[in-house]
């Protein structure tokens, strides 16, 4: 057999693609994304959100060369657009790590057929960083934004961390996450698609929106209180290296992505 995928006509291509998009939770197949991430367990939520998402981005980007552009453009920007306006008025954790999902495929999906390469690089940060978020969501057993905003006397450094991973997947700079937006909107401003890098970096203010708001509830809105002794009591938890070590390559892989791509 072969890994390609070359003889398709039209309507099947149409069809295999729009089932793809439906697995992968793309806007406007989204709907039941959000309902049934917010059913299950955060560690099912993280391989929904990750490992099944795998299989069908592979058979997604092998027949990319079949793909209608417009179709990609046009799910792309949906996707930008609900995964932002989505996450907006949520306060249940897993509802935002679905609509971060969408946003984060529809980049993906704008990018498919201007370079298919730069896409699997961009789902392989993606899994990176919804990993790390899922795990420590895990570690302090989080599923509301209140249960992060009162975790901090219990586990300052996790809580920070989870600000920090909260920023990367917004796409600031210096975190990992700043990498795909930026080769992405380099690309297509390469292939004279300044227009289209254009809007969805405007579209994607929204999800920057409740990304900000999301750490700044974490981080900064506890109500002072002076403990009576020196040393807070504090549950002794069990270090977890593979969430330390995924934590950290969801921080700071910037610096090494001309590095990684030349591999």
């Amino acid at each position: 057999g072969e890994w390609g995928i070359n003889s398709l006509t039209n309507l099947p291509t149409l069809t295999l693609s729009l089932a793809i998009m439906m697995k992968l939770g793309l806007a406007p197949l989204h709907f039941w994304m959000p309902e049934v991430l917010q059913g299950i367990s955060l560690p099912t939520g993280l391989i929904l959100s990750t490992w099944q998402k795998i299989a069908p981005m592979a058979l997604l980007i092998q027949t990319s060369h079949l793909i209608n552009l417009n179709l990609t453009i046009a799910l792309g920007l949906i996707s930008i657009l609900v995964g932002g306006w989505g996450g907006i008025s949520q306060t249940q954790l897993r509802k935002i790590m679905a609509f971060s999902s969408i946003g984060h495929l529809g980049w993906m999906l704008v990018i498919l057929k201007f370079d298919p390469q730069l896409t699997l690089f961009n789902f392989i940060l993606y899994l990176i960083m919804t990993s790390a978020m899922f795990l420590s969501l895990t570690n302090i057993l989080a599923t509301k934004v209140l249960d992060i905003s009162t975790s901090w006397p219990k586990t300052p450094v996790l809580t920070t961390t989870i600000m920090l991973i909260l920023l990367s997947l917004a796409g600031l700079p210096p975190l990992t996450g700043f990498a795909p937006k930026l080769l992405i909107t380099l690309e297509l401003v390469k292939q004279d698609a300044t227009l289209l890098a254009a809007t969805i970096m405007f579209i994607s203010m929204l999800a920057l929106f409740f990304y900000l708001r999301l750490a700044y509830v974490v981080t900064m809105t506890l109500p002072p209180n002076t403990p009576n002794s020196l040393l807070t009591w504090r549950t002794p938890h069990p270090t977890n290296s593979p969430t330390a070590i995924i934590n950290v390559m969801a921080l700071i892989l910037l610096p090494l992505t001309s590095s990684i791509l030349l591999l």
